[in-house]
């Protein structure tokens, strides 16, 4: 009788800790998807070129193109309303929030290192670009386990040919 409930016990173990494996691997998916939709959003941003500068032979992102750009590209890849709550399809379940969106112009010397002390993020840029920082949160499937959250960096340049 002994054995049998050994067993129970020992099968009980390996099927929480197989959860918490799966948890684990479903965190790490959706930091993936965080990083990859983040990568897109500032890509599609640091593209927006403003048409008035490039009429004068300057290179210089649209500010405003370049927000609406990122927002929608975030709101695509990760499948979130205007506001950034996740909809049904969505591989997050809490509002992304935006923390850092800033745009890099010819009003720096270039390279420019660009420095965001709060969230400790370094980056050298050869030419103009954007630098954004999002916040995604994990919800744990335990509850006794606090949610994982990231703080997802990431910049893009503008690309000439």
């Amino acid at each position: 009788m002994y054995k049998l409930m050994l067993i129970v016990l020992m099968m009980t173990v390996w099927v929480s800790v197989h959860f918490l494996q799966t948890d684990e691997e479903m965190a790490m998916k959706l930091l993936y998807q965080g990083k990859h939709a983040l990568n897109r959003a500032a890509h599609a941003a640091s593209q927006q070129l403003d048409p008035e500068a490039m009429a004068e032979g300057i290179l210089r992102i649209d500010p405003n193109a370049a927000a609406s750009a990122a927002a929608a590209y975030l709101q695509a890849n990760l499948q979130l309303d205007a506001q950034g709550n996740p909809l049904p399809n969505s591989p997050v379940r809490e509002r992304v929030n935006v923390l850092v969106f800033d745009v890099i112009n010819d009003d720096h010397t270039f390279p420019y290192t660009y420095r965001n002390e709060q969230y400790d993020y370094e980056a050298t840029l050869q030419r103009p670009g954007v630098v954004l920082i999002i916040h995604v949160v994990y919800p744990r499937a335990f509850t006794l386990l606090e949610p994982v959250e990231w703080d997802i960096k990431g910049v893009s340049e503008l690309t000439v040919r």
